[in-house]
């Protein structure tokens, strides 16, 4: 996915210990800048569309980076065991509200302050890894969205694939088990495969330097198709992934869009630049009083369908039409 945080916390309450009104901010003081701390899974270069659609989105409501508003940026370049001293940085910095762009920066985020808003501008299950408490009531101070509606999602992944090749039947997964949403996610596949008369081909990749024996493993085995769970691992690394597959003449399907255009064979997902776009209308409400206990987590209501036809055509699919008129975008 495709990740960032923005943290926002006024220097007199952070000195008293308490917000006047609990896990809010007060009205901007006349002449106060505020200031926003964002911190990455992966680099400025991996999430530049999502970064341009936060800036979009807070331009629309009038801040501007440098003049009204203050942005410190943290990259962790993909070591995700970096996001619990990144977010402990901006909290010393005493910005003012944080917002996370997946699991992992998340949970370093409230980690690292239970007093700070955070804005989850991404995550696959908050209430299920214990961001908050529940999506109509957050209860503490992390709220903003998710990219899952539900997990019916990874099935209709599953479903797509089988319309576009109905001779698939052994398909590998690309998971971390490390990552509790993404074990669910495998779960509800799982129970999709066996439907759709599938057998899974599970890979763990828990870090970077696994993907290698992943893809080992793979060469040996011959799926005839690989499914990636979409997580700041993977979406890093997703040029990795489209050019092994390449390859080995795999077909993919991805939760990421981007996958898709930089080579993958379909995506099916929520558009994450519109998920950070979204998350800067959660940072002007906080900015402006509201509570992060009161905001509502923010689900999905629309999935877009990419795909790539020059994939297809090098892999020697013909895409059907009953897909195509489907698509949202159709890379030629």
């Amino acid at each position: 996915m495709r990740r960032v945080i923005v943290a926002l916390v006024p220097a007199v309450a952070l000195a008293l210990g308490t917000f006047s009104a609990p896990l809010a901010l007060d009205a901007q003081q006349p002449g106060k800048v505020p200031r926003i701390g964002v911190l990455l899974p992966g680099s400025a270069s991996d999430d530049s569309t999502a970064l341009e659609a936060f800036r979009k989105g807070l331009r629309e409501r009038g801040y501007v980076e440098g003049q009204s508003l203050i942005v410190e940026w943290r990259y962790a370049e993909g070591k995700l065991e970096r996001l619990p001293a990144l977010a402990a940085e901006l909290v010393r910095l005493k910005m003012d509200v944080i917002v996370t762009a997946s699991t992992p920066g998340a949970q370093a985020a409230k980690q690292a302050t239970s007093t700070i808003p955070i804005v989850v501008a991404t995550s696959g299950d908050p209430v299920g890894t214990g961001l908050v408490a529940s999506l109509s009531r957050p209860g503490g101070n992390v709220t903003g969205l998710t990219h899952l509606a539900g997990l019916e999602i990874f099935g209709k992944r599953l479903e797509l694939l089988k319309e576009v090749i109905p001779t698939v039947s052994r398909v590998a997964v690309l998971w971390n088990s490390t990552n509790p949403p993404e074990a669910a996610a495998l779960r509800e596949l799982q129970g999709a495969a066996q439907s759709f008369r599938v057998t899974l081909l599970p890979k763990d990749v828990r870090s970077s330097g696994e993907f290698e024996t992943a893809f080992t493993a793979m060469t040996r085995e011959r799926p005839d198709a690989l499914l990636v769970i979409e997580s700041a691992l993977t979406f890093r690394h997703r040029g990795v992934i489209v050019d092994f597959a390449t390859r080995q003449r795999l077909p993919t399907v991805f939760g990421d869009e981007d996958a898709a255009k930089a080579g993958g064979l379909l995506s099916y997902a929520t558009s994450f630049p519109d998920l950070f776009r979204r998350a800067a209308v959660y940072v002007d409400k906080i900015l402006k009083g509201a509570r992060p206990a009161d905001l509502p987590v923010e689900q999905p209501t629309r999935f877009e369908l990419v795909i790539n036809l020059k994939t297809a055509k090098a892999l020697g699919l013909t895409i059907p039409q009953s897909i195509l008129i489907r698509a949202d975008h159709v890379i030629q």
